[in-house]
């Protein structure tokens, strides 16, 4: 960082008057700090490390109030970061503000593979950290694994399922698929048995199904995994807690079970069955059904999620979640990234896989293409249907997939103007509630409570059951 970059970030931060994901503020007018090991460890284990700012203080508005010693301060900081495991090497800059000193130290960040970097007098339980928002909070044990799991390459998808057995698997789906293997793995065809293939292939460990196999071949895995399943729902506005017009929390609530290729048609189903369809006239006069959602990214970003979410016992606990909400979807899974890649690599380099038998037994059942292609095709058909750039997260172990729909902000204007005076029109003959969710092409919630409503208030339309407001029956009508 150059001195005139340290100034800028120290009047970007009096500016907004707080602290940041990346940025830490420390007074340091009377002395060092003696406990940075929090700050050092989570800004080491962030993908964009972080910088720590000695001179301002927080209590004061960040008011400059210069550090005690910019010669001692650096050589304390210096001592705390050799103090980590492994050790840290801070980037200092110093500037002049108000006649004080401000000094910097700019904290890389570690790869991935000396993750997580924690502070050696406690241990790597009681000492890693990470960044949330503007604050150090520990590591859960999981965290911790996950680091652990890709440095020690564990293989959470070939354990064994000690509690089911092979005669407890999809005996078409096993025929299948051993035909494929045969085919497309030729030099497994002649000198090795069924079993054998099995085995090689990590379907089975010891004539016991791996929980790859177990995934992708069981009659009904959720037996022995209840929560290895997908629950999906649908919400009524744009956050969780929201309730619809008779109170209700979810318009839709299903919990998806079965094998792997079972989920994901069944996710994808769901999708479709819940989004919404957008009508389109094209230049010929036909009509064109549009999707919320592009079936095609939607089926690769549950697939992404069964694929490579976290198998280990640390999260059998742990469903993927899908939710729809009004504005957009999200797709949640456990398990953050894996390994050397970050959220701005996604899709432009070749990641590690956490789950390889696994990938490799769907892309033999033509489940997945398994050539890293998943994202680039997801931000492709989200470009070919003018929807607005998938957004991918990750949050405290889980990565998130969030898809943002514009069926509210593309009739905004239709809405302000025209919307009422046709809602009015509309109603001259008493309409149902599916009836005026179609017409105004917005989710349930949103034509009810934000457009419905008011129009209910301002004695313009009318119900056909004033006493019973809530009823299945009700219909609504013009009054003017």
């Amino acid at each position: 960082m150059q001195t005139e970059e340290l100034f800028t970030l120290v009047k970007q931060i009096q500016a907004k008057k707080c602290e940041e994901q990346t940025i830490e503020v420390k007074s340091a007018s009377g002395g060092c700090p003696t406990k940075l090991f929090g700050t050092l460890s989570s800004f080491s284990n962030q993908d964009n490390g972080g910088i720590i700012v000695f001179g301002l203080d927080e209590n004061k508005d960040f008011e400059v109030v210069g550090v005690y010693d910019p010669h001692d301060i650096q050589k304390k900081v210096t001592e705390q970061c050799k103090q980590m495991e492994p050790v840290i090497r801070p980037l200092f800059t110093a500037c002049l503000i108000d006649n004080a000193v401000i000094i910097s130290a700019e904290i890389p960040s570690a790869n991935p593979d000396k993750r997580p970097v924690f502070y050696r007098g406690v241990g790597r339980m009681k000492g890693s950290y990470v960044r949330v928002g503007e604050s150090d909070e520990l590591m859960s044990e999981y965290e911790i694994y996950s680091y652990e799991a890709f440095r020690r390459r564990i293989r959470d998808d070939l354990r064994k399922v000690e509690n089911t057995k092979l005669s407890l698997l999809n005996a078409k789906r096993i025929e299948s698929y051993i035909d494929e293997v045969k085919h497309n793995r030729s030099n497994l065809a002649d000198v090795a048995s069924d079993n054998d293939i099995l085995e090689l292939m990590g379907v089975t460990s010891d004539g016991v199904p791996t929980l790859a196999g177990h995934m992708a071949f069981s009659l009904y895995p959720q037996a022995i995994f209840p929560q290895l399943c997908i629950t999906a729902v649908v919400v009524p506005g744009n956050s969780m807690g929201e309730t619809g017009e008779e109170g209700e929390r979810f318009l839709a609530n299903n919990r998806i079970t079965g094998s792997i290729p079972d989920m994901l048609e069944d996710a994808v189903d769901f999708v479709r069955r819940n989004g919404r369809v957008k009508t389109i006239i094209d230049d010929e006069g036909k009509r064109l059904d549009k999707p919320e959602f592009p079936t095609k990214a939607v089926r690769e970003a549950i697939l992404n999620a069964l694929v490579h979410r976290d198998y280990s016992i640390h999260t059998e606990s742990v469903p993927i979640r899908i939710v729809m909400y009004s504005n957009r979807m999200e797709i949640v899974n456990s398990g953050g990234l894996y390994g050397n890649i970050s959220i701005d690599s996604l899709g432009k380099v070749r990641p590690d896989t956490r789950n390889v038998t696994l990938a490799n037994i769907l892309e033999l059942m033509s489940i997945t293409e398994n050539r890293y292609s998943g994202i680039p095709t997801i931000r492709k058909e989200f470009k070919k249907a003018n929807l607005p750039e998938p957004v991918f997260l990750v949050k405290r172990g889980e990565f998130i997939v969030v898809f943002k729909n514009t069926f509210e902000t593309e009739n905004v204007n239709f809405k302000n103007k025209d919307l009422p005076t046709k809602l009015i029109e509309f109603c001259s003959v008493p309409r149902t509630r599916e009836e005026l969710i179609k017409f105004t092409g917005f989710s349930q919630y949103y034509t009810m409570s934000k457009i419905i409503k008011p129009l209910v208030n301002e004695g313009k339309i009318g119900l056909t059951m004033p006493d019973k407001p809530k009823s299945q029956y009700q219909k609504y009508f013009t009054l003017i």
